[in-house]
């Protein structure tokens, strides 16, 4: 099932994607929960009672075309990202005299960065050097601590599309990285949430980057060092996972930085990942702060 937080009519709610059509979740279950953190929350059991519903309304919904789609989850207590996790992009960063990290590498991206599939992202006037990074998302579906490998897949809510944007002069201002992540505008997620179920194996995805048509990069998701399991075992030593909480899981090589190309205003970004979608997000020149 694919989850949707859309626009329509001056009005924001939730919906289940068919197709090239867009069905509120209202329409499938009255007393369905209002937020797709509280779907994922309620567990498997509703998503299937949903997804049975979906299948009978074959001539009910808005078009996509129609709707604004937003972040699906732009309440995420928390959005954690791991660096360095693909093997050649951490080949690259080698020869750039970045040592390869001997553990996973985490950093968080503060949750105001987070923002739609297809708004704008911003460039800073504090930073000349604005980088992409294309990666395949995670969203926990189960409050969990102390999860096993074995158990990682169980609290899996689903898998959406994500664009790690990166401040690197920030970024290497501090170690925790915390900083060039953070910038507003700088976590745009979506089109939807991919119920776990639907994806087979997300080790096994293509995932592809264009800059204003220009392939950038691109990898499967088996290019992974460690695994989603093996992250998610890592995280919940640490802390507690709770449902709707963000883990984006590494990006590829071909990062703007290696090739020497930030992103400027006017720039166009698409990220797509085979069964999940695609986000488009184009750069413009930070607005005033009002």
């Amino acid at each position: 099932m694919k989850l949707a937080r859309y626009t329509f009519d001056n009005r924001t709610g939730i919906g289940a994607v068919l197709d090239d059509r867009i069905v509120p979740l209202a329409t499938l279950d009255p007393a369905a929960p209002a937020s797709i953190r509280q779907i994922l929350a309620a567990g498997p059991a509703l998503i299937q009672r949903l997804s049975e519903a979906l299948v009978r309304q074959q001539h009910v919904g808005i078009a996509l075309v129609d709707v604004k789609l937003e972040a699906p989850i732009p309440d995420a207590q928390k959005y954690m990202a791991i660096g360095m996790n693909y093997h050649d992009h951490a080949q690259e960063a080698a020869r750039a005299g970045v040592p390869v990290p001997k553990n996973q590498l985490w950093f968080n991206k503060q949750v105001s960065c987070i923002t739609g599939p297809f708004d704008p992202i911003f460039k800073p006037r504090v930073s000349e050097q604005m980088d992409y990074e294309a990666e395949m998302g995670v969203v926990i579906g189960k409050r969990c601590r102390y999860v096993s490998v074995e158990d990682a897949p169980s609290v899996v809510g689903g898998y959406f599309v994500c664009n790690d944007v990166t401040a690197r002069d920030w970024q290497f201002k501090s170690p925790t990285f915390t900083l060039g992540k953070s910038f507003d505008s700088h976590g745009p997620i979506g089109p939807w949430i991919t119920t776990a179920d639907e994806i087979a194996d997300p080790h096994a995805l293509q995932m592809t980057l264009w800059v204003n048509g220009e392939q950038r990069q691109s990898s499967s998701t088996g290019g992974m060092i460690y695994n989603i399991w093996q992250q998610i075992h890592e995280l919940s030593q640490v802390m507690t996972l709770e449902p709707g909480d963000l883990i984006a899981t590494g990006t590829c090589a071909n990062v703007g930085i290696a090739l020497g190309k930030f992103l400027q205003p006017g720039d166009v970004v698409k990220v797509a990942i085979e069964g999940l979608g695609h986000i488009e997000n184009r750069v413009l020149p930070e607005p005033d702060f009002a």
